[in-house]
């Protein structure tokens, strides 16, 4: 593979590395292999046996809820690696393989053997591999290296992120359904990932969306045109996560929902009940995040979408929407018809990223050459704490994911965790 520091530049990227498929390699094994990666919510496995079937990059995963906690598992038999589990989600004991029967409990133990007299391997080295995890908020990530850091460093000030979300709801929960969308993107997951946080092509990609739902106050900046007037501002939190925050552009609480308080009376009592008058107020009208969180992790405001990697040139977006617990049914609803319109099968915003991802992974086929990320570069600011903010239309977010890019693909390979090690559920 080609050194990558020779394809990352302060002012941009080589095209390479969205089509080299020795790139996407060392991608699974340094980023999604040894690093944090967000694989679900609690609201998703409430009850003991309730399992998801998830990936960590291209592995794929059992993330199920056992006496002890939440583990992660690899969904791979250990005695042929045959897929242990194909079902999306249930609710099982244990895990049964269907090649030849090795069945595993909701720990990774491997627990029976058909025909025992002819097995002569120690059982003690073929329970399954279990991701260390650690869950912020009800959303849990897992890592398969021996010795990761402790996730609140990872967030670092992403974290900020899942509370603005969390903080939503009366009891500070939200909640996952039993569904999720998914798009196959016929490109790479970095070029998803990007986007994410890219405010400079709302105005293009999607203009029509914007001026279809008329959400007061959130894109009044960007139709109007007007480069010194836009209030929303862009940050690169480090880490590789990146942000858009449309808070400044809201007028009044609950704007985000294109409606104000009176209409949600029982709600607004609700917030005002839990956090105080004050507080209640700020949280409703700075509304939810628009932040991605490296590395597959985007918290789209309402919407919660996961970016699954497949291949050097396919990607799957996983959509659902981000529901309040304790908050009123009307509301929830209300959320749930915005994810419709905006990243559902016929929705708007999907369609418009899918056309431009693909059209940009297929221009890159040929020789790419480089990529330009100046925009802003000379206005952005740095605060105290590390954030780096700019203007809604900058390329700060790009830089800021390529720097930590460029980190974690440097570090040397690490151990990872082996079969039947302990979890750090909580």
């Amino acid at each position: 593979m080609t050194d990558l520091r020779a394809l990352v530049r302060p002012t941009g990227v080589h095209g390479a590395l969205y089509n080299d498929p020795a790139v996407f390699d060392a991608e699974m094994q340094h980023i999604f292999g040894q690093g944090w990666v967000y694989v679900g919510h609690t609201s998703e496995i409430p009850e003991r046996g309730d399992y998801v079937r998830r990936t960590l990059g291209t592995e794929p995963v059992i993330v199920v809820r056992a006496a002890d906690g939440v583990n992660v598992l690899a969904n791979r038999c250990t005695h042929r690696g045959n897929l242990l589990c194909q079902a999306e989600r249930g609710r099982r004991r244990a895990f049964a393989c269907p090649y030849h029967g090795w069945v595993f409990d909701a720990g990774g133990a491997l627990v029976d053997v058909p025909f025992p007299a002819g097995a002569e391997a120690d059982r003690a080295g073929l329970h399954l591999r279990r991701a260390t995890v650690e869950i912020y908020r009800g959303f849990i990530f897992a890592s398969f290296a021996a010795r990761p850091c402790r996730l609140a460093e990872h967030l670092g000030h992403a974290r900020q992120a899942l509370d603005r979300a969390s903080d939503l709801s009366p009891s500070g929960e939200v909640q996952i359904g039993r569904t999720w969308i998914k798009h196959l993107f016929q490109a790479n997951w970095k070029m998803l990932s990007e986007n994410e946080a890219d405010g400079y092509h709302v105005n293009f990609v999607h203009d029509s969306f914007a001026r279809s739902v008329k959400v007061q106050g959130k894109y009044s900046d960007v139709l109007q045109g007007d480069e010194a007037g836009f209030t929303a501002v862009t940050r690169a939190l480090g880490n590789g996560h990146t942000e858009l925050d449309y808070g400044p552009t809201y007028r009044r609480p609950l704007a985000w929902l294109a409606v104000g308080p009176d209409r949600y009376p029982d709600y607004t009592a609700a917030m005002e009940g839990a956090y105080g008058v004050v507080r209640a107020t700020e949280i409703m009208r700075a509304g939810p995040p628009h932040t991605f969180i490296f590395p597959n992790l985007f918290l789209a405001e309402t919407c919660l979408v996961m970016i699954q990697p497949l291949a050097v040139g396919q990607t799957v977006n996983w959509h659902t929407p981000l529901l309040l617990r304790d908050a009123p049914v009307e509301l929830n609803r209300r959320i749930l018809r915005q994810g419709e319109v905006a990243l559902g099968p016929s929705a708007f915003l999907t369609a418009d990223d899918a056309v431009i991802a693909e059209r940009q992974w297929r221009a890159l086929l040929g020789s790419p050459g480089w990529l330009d990320l100046t925009r802003g570069a000379q206005r952005e600011q740095q605060r105290e704490d590390g954030v780096v903010v700019s203007h809604y239309t900058d390329e700060t977010p790009n830089r800021g994911f390529w720097r930590h890019y460029l980190d974690v693909m440097e570090q040397p390979p690490v151990a990872v965790r082996s079969a039947g090690a302990p979890s750090c559920s909580p």
